[in-house]
């Protein structure tokens, strides 16, 4: 089994998130108000969502 191919692997990317109704990549350019509101967020995980399949 250590012949196998995992598709993607190699391949780079870049995790781009919509904060604050902006598509970004970082939030390094964010001012402190902008950092705050992205930080008091909820932030939702998917682990487990597969758990029932």
């Amino acid at each position: 089994m250590k012949n196998e191919k995992v598709v993607g692997d190699g391949v780079k990317f870049e995790r781009i998130r919509r904060i604050t109704g902006y598509l970004v990549g970082t939030t390094d350019r964010f001012n402190d108000g902008k950092k705050a509101e992205e930080r008091d967020r909820v932030k939702h995980s998917t682990e487990g969502l597969n758990a029932g399949k």
